[in-house]
């Protein structure tokens, strides 16, 4: 039973939200892997079996051998997945993460277009972001939603439950805040015991609803 490994490959983001566990900025950060190092760094966690490798950061698509090394993991039978905020990816992206091998690709939403914008930091990057989810599903790469709840989106959830219907986005999953990074100033943002089972019995009835009426939808 061996370990999935989540690989920040890099600290570089092209955003700078509220609740980055790790306080990524659009700038050059130093002793990160060369494209060298981690090929020996797959090498070895091909040797030790690791069933999958998820490329994550900062924004991993803004290192431009991720593509290289998705394939090296690909062709060494470790399952390459990325986790990213999907502003950088159109058609031509999305159809180099098919080519190199990539088996998935969870795209971060916090909320309703408004909230999401406001946590991203930016305006427009909630389009951005479906244009993301649009693009990889359009080339066949399977996409899901990651949506980490909190005080500030919370009511949001029916809205993203109707957009994954809308988009037919075929996974969901929702994460709970890690006290981290810039995320620490969130712990006064956390739901409390009561809100999460509220927020739970509600994901619990929409997963029924979406099975009852034959929507191909995982919810995790």
């Amino acid at each position: 039973n061996r370990p999935l490994v989540v690989w920040n490959m890099t600290n570089r983001c092209n955003l700078r939200c509220l609740h980055c566990y790790i306080e990524a900025e659009d700038r050059s950060y130093a002793d990160e892997l060369t494209t060298e190092e981690a090929r020996a760094f797959i090498a070895d966690l091909a040797a030790m079996k690791v069933p999958v490798l998820l490329f994550s950061g900062g924004e991993p698509l803004i290192r431009n051998d991720i593509f290289e090394l998705g394939s090296l993991a690909a062709d060494q039978g470790l399952r390459p997945v990325i986790s990213s905020n999907g502003t950088l990816i159109d058609d031509k992206v999305a159809k180099e993460i098919k080519q190199a091998g990539f088996q998935y690709v969870g795209i971060s939403i916090d909320g309703a277009p408004a909230t999401h914008d406001r946590f991203r930091d930016k305006a427009g990057a909630f389009e951005q972001a479906m244009r993301g989810v649009r693009a990889c599903l359009d080339n066949g790469v399977k996409t899901g939603i990651r949506f980490t709840v909190n005080e500030h989106n919370k009511q949001d959830l029916p809205e993203i439950f109707d957009i994954i219907e809308k988009e037919g986005i075929p996974r969901f999953c929702m994460y709970h805040l890690v006290y981290a990074g810039r995320g620490q100033d969130m712990m006064a943002l956390d739901t409390s015991v009561a809100e999460k089972r509220t927020i739970l019995e509600l994901v619990s009835e929409k997963t029924l609803d979406l099975y009852r009426r034959g929507v191909q939808t995982e919810i995790l």
